[in-house]
């Protein structure tokens, strides 16, 4: 149930930039589809509607596809997190925190005791039972990827203590909402964003920690954070691919067309 997420891990660790998709369609299959093409799948609860079987379908194509599955949940409270974890997920991204109080919430709905307080009850990730008890405790506690977004001004002021909160796998940076916050909004190479987004990292990296970002499907954007330190990058997803395509073939069947 961990091998992918413990292989993601490794790979952070040695110093590869995992590059991964937004998955906002409620069909598998998008997953399936998706799965061979990226590093991970970035389950996005938070700007998307989904139903909880919709949900464990997309899990069942990472795990066939061996691609860790994160999920972004809508809020940081432990209804939000526990079912999500229960029902397979690999790691949790939890957007919009703004406290360390909050962030350290958040690692004890992750954690089993004595590292956290996340309650017992994991149907899928046990294999139904099969495999649960202590030794699940221990692999869960090792495996689960716990991360938390910085996008606002709160958790950019908060970040010392946000990064030193044990438990804590990740920092993730949402440029967009970030800049918003600081009074930018959109413009991601404004100087003060930049220095927000290059503060981050520097603290993340010292504490220890992974750092990722959230953004749209532009691949110049994407060299630049990677460049500035992110070692993990949602860069686009499954409708912003389908767009960019289906707009880019469109654009030059009828610009050949017109040449003729």
């Amino acid at each position: 149930m961990f091998e992918a997420v413990l292989r993601f891990r490794e790979r952070l660790k040695a110093g590869e930039v995992c590059l991964g998709a937004s998955i906002t369609f409620s069909d598998p299959l998008v997953s399936d589809a998706l799965g061979d093409s990226v590093d991970f799948l970035w389950i996005d609860l938070e700007h998307s509607t989904m139903s909880p079987e919709a949900l464990q379908g997309h899990f069942l194509a990472a795990h066939k596809r061996n691609v860790p599955s994160l999920v972004r949940v809508t809020g940081s409270s432990t209804p939000f997190i526990k079912p999500i974890l229960d029902s397979g997920a690999n790691g949790i991204i939890v957007p919009q925190v703004r406290t360390v109080a909050e962030v350290q919430q958040v690692v004890n709905d992750c954690r089993y005791p004595p590292l956290g307080y996340r309650g017992y009850g994991p149907r899928v990730p046990s294999n139904y039972g099969r495999d649960g008890g202590i030794s699940y405790i221990e692999r869960a506690n090792q495996a689960i990827f716990v991360s938390v977004q910085i996008e606002n001004r709160s958790a950019l002021e908060a970040i010392n203590e946000i990064v030193a909160v044990p438990g804590l796998d990740s920092v993730v940076l949402g440029p967009w909402d970030l800049s918003a916050s600081l009074g930018f909004t959109g413009d991601l190479e404004h100087p003060q964003v930049v220095a927000a987004i290059d503060h981050v990292i520097e603290k993340a990296r010292q504490a220890g920690l992974f750092v990722g970002s959230g953004m749209g499907s532009d691949s110049t954007y994407a060299s630049k954070m990677a460049q500035r330190g992110i070692q993990w990058l949602q860069v686009g997803g499954d409708y912003s691919y389908m767009l960019q395509y289906a707009n880019q073939m469109i654009a030059e069947i009828r610009a050949k067309l017109n040449a003729e």
